[in-house]
């Protein structure tokens, strides 16, 4: 004797076709399973968090002088050229503080009215971010 299950009237009919429907693509129908971002960014935002910045140094009044001789030199010495190596805090657009990038170029003007040493590739560096100026030039002071 055959024994009977609850779906046994119906587990052997040819599955329904829509005639009104456009059957789905395979593609399709495996898309509903994607996963599901519910937070849109979110991981963008964590990833935004860990990101590590470092605070401003805030500079004494001996270093600020020698930096103050520094570009003494330079500004005397700006027909020349001179190369130079300058470390200056980058403020970051997202969070509070920022980094301390070096760059090496040859000077090509001090703006004394907006506070920038410009350099030859046109980086303009704020002077007030300034925390090291090095080069054959300045190494007297």
């Amino acid at each position: 004797m055959k024994e009977e299950h609850k779906y046994d009237d119906i587990i052997n009919l040819e599955h329904p076709i829509s005639k009104v429907h456009k059957q789905m693509s395979l593609e399709n129908r495996s898309a509903q399973f994607a996963p599901f971002a519910a937070l849109v960014g979110y991981e963008e935002a964590v990833k935004e968090t860990e990101r590590v910045t470092e605070n401003r140094v805030e500079i004494n009044e001996e270093l600020r002088n020698r930096l103050d001789e520094k570009i003494y030199i330079l500004q005397s010495k700006i027909k020349e050229q001179p190369e130079v190596n300058i470390t200056y805090f980058v403020p970051d657009n997202k969070k509070k503080g920022g980094k301390y990038q070096s760059i090496t170029g040859k000077i090509k003007q001090i703006d004394d009215d907006n506070k920038l040493i410009v350099l030859k590739n046109d980086i303009e560096i704020p002077i007030n971010e300034i925390i090291n100026i090095s080069g054959e030039i300045v190494e007297i002071v």
